[in-house]
């Protein structure tokens, strides 16, 4: 009966992963009729009023919001500021100039430059077994992007998306510090820190960009985008955090990768040569080396796991 329920959640984690999987095969079909930063602001908006709406229901909702200080909130809307503004606004702008696949494995550099700052800043150490995982990402990433040839525009896609992956990476630290502290609940600090940010995004899209008239199709889009692969979809991985060890997420958030890239090959034509895939397998492998964990995992906030879903 135990494997049975825990073969559950297993199939909960991996159907997640193929929700945010095809969240990048939204984004592309989207950005053709809605701008980036409007479309990201648009999908958070909606996501956080959602999210806002469970955190109202939840039990001791007042006491919560009682505990919150001046140093915590600061915390939480820097927060808001690197991993929903900079980060998913550049996720958005990034995939308007470059392949789903690449965004992809260019945003895994956020693990590597995680355990980088660690080492430096934070008084960590890895394993032989995550400095293996750092050479085979390393390995993959140049097999994969070698010889180095990009179009102008994709040059200027490539300087947004790795503003992104450093405001990623520390915008992990900054998630990592604020729940070492355990005064605050994983929905309290993920419905603030996405409010803080979704404004800001709706805000400077709107500014720049203007509000476009949306066909009902891109309105569908991104309401999916908001309501289940968002709210919903990151609500259900929290839960199967509770009962999955540290090891078994990685190896499915893993699969991220591929997924996306058999969905982009599938539903925009991102075709990958035997080159691109050694590149990708290699990355995948060495991601899930660093980070690997052993150990039973408390549950977590949800910033920490989007990974830029």
């Amino acid at each position: 009966m135990k494997s049975k329920s825990h073969l559950t959640v297993v199939l909960q984690a991996l159907f997640v992963t193929f929700l945010w999987s095809t969240s990048w095969v939204l984004i592309k079909i989207g950005l053709k009729n809605i701008p980036a930063i409007t479309f990201a602001g648009l999908r958070y908006s909606i996501a956080f009023i959602c999210l806002f709406i469970v955190f109202l229901f939840s039990k001791n909702f007042k006491q919560e919001i009682g505990r919150i200080n001046k140093k915590d909130l600061t915390k939480i809307i820097f927060l808001g500021i690197l991993f929903y503004f900079v980060t998913q606004g550049s996720q958005f702008l990034g995939l308007f100039y470059l392949p789903s696949v690449t965004v992809t494995l260019l945003l895994n550099f956020t693990t590597i430059i995680v355990a980088v700052i660690g080492i430096l800043f934070l008084n960590e150490s890895l394993t032989k077994l995550q400095w293996l995982g750092v050479a085979l990402f390393t390995v993959g990433s140049v097999i994969y992007f070698y010889p180095v040839q990009f179009p102008k525009s994709e040059w200027i896609g490539l300087v947004i998306v790795l503003i992104g992956v450093l405001a990623n990476a520390l915008s992990s630290i900054l998630g990592r510090s604020i729940n070492k502290k355990g005064n605050l609940r994983p929905l309290t600090i993920t419905v603030l820190s996405m409010g803080v940010g979704s404004v800001l995004l709706l805000i400077s899209g709107i500014w720049y960009q203007g509000f476009p008239q949306l066909q009902i199709n891109s309105w569908l889009i991104i309401i999916w985008l908001a309501v289940i692969n968002t709210a919903i979809a990151f609500t259900i991985w929290n839960h199967t955090l509770r009962f999955l060890t540290a090891a078994e997420s990685s190896i499915i958030n893993n699969t991220m990768l591929i997924q996306i890239a058999l969905l982009a090959w599938i539903f925009l034509g991102e075709s990958l040569n035997m080159k691109a895939m050694i590149g990708l397998l290699f990355a995948v492998f060495g991601t899930l080396a660093v980070c690997i964990k052993r150990g039973k995992p408390k549950e977590v906030k949800i910033e920490t796991e989007i990974k830029t879903k």
